[in-house]
């Protein structure tokens, strides 16, 4: 059972605390990373490409020639996707890519990425964090103590709203409440630091 210094905003170690073994501490599967990945990269794809189809293009509403006796070919429009100017043949029109995979998978794919962030020892376990106003530099400067001044997670119980306008404006830093963890942003930033109550949260939802 892994088992880590709990921290206080100082950076000073104020206890331990052992986290779930089924959760944190499995043999990451690096397949299932993949999958998870990249089926929510793929739901994040706007989909907003379109191009237009000969029912979408203006004009060719008349006939360009008769259909006998020019010796040419016949033509009903000239929108037709063989002349300039006219329609996309089988072009791409607006679509969702999202798709779901198993909630085993979902729920293996979580927890490989938080194992993995323990075994590469960069996880950190803060024991509170509230701020009584919203404080960029304040914040700032408990990442710093934390030694976390590279791209960070940081995932509470809870979103305060002093505390998301003051992680807000750093660059590289985000915060989500330990109900939007998830795969891509465990794997993104260099530091995962969770809150003792987060921690608590995140073990009783996944090890239902």
């Amino acid at each position: 059972m892994p088992k880590l210094s709990v921290l206080d905003r100082s950076g000073k170690t104020v206890g331990d605390i052992e986290l779930a073994e089924k959760i944190f501490g499995i043999e990451p599967n690096k397949a299932v990373l993949h999958d998870a990945v990249v089926m929510q990269q793929a739901s994040l794809r706007a989909g907003t490409h379109a191009t237009k189809n000969r029912s979408a293009v203006r004009g060719g509403g008349r006939k360009p020639r008769p259909q006998k006796g020019s010796g040419r070919a016949r033509h009903g429009s000239t929108r037709s996707p063989i002349w300039v100017g006219g329609g996309v043949t089988f072009g791409p029109q607006p679509r969702s890519y999202a798709y779901k995979l198993p909630k085993k998978v979902r729920r293996l794919a979580i927890k490989s990425a938080l194992s993995s962030k323990v075994k590469a020892d960069e996880i950190v376990i803060l024991d509170q964090l509230t701020m009584e106003q919203p404080k960029t530099k304040e914040f700032a400067q408990i990442l710093k103590n934390l030694d976390a001044n590279t791209k960070a997670l940081v995932v509470t119980d809870h979103l305060e709203e002093n505390t998301v306008k003051s992680a807000r404006n750093i660059p590289g830093v985000k915060l989500i409440s330990a109900t939007g963890l998830n795969v891509l942003d465990v794997l993104h930033y260099d530091k995962l630091i969770l809150t003792s109550k987060a921690v608590t949260l995140v073990e009783e939802v996944l090890g239902q």
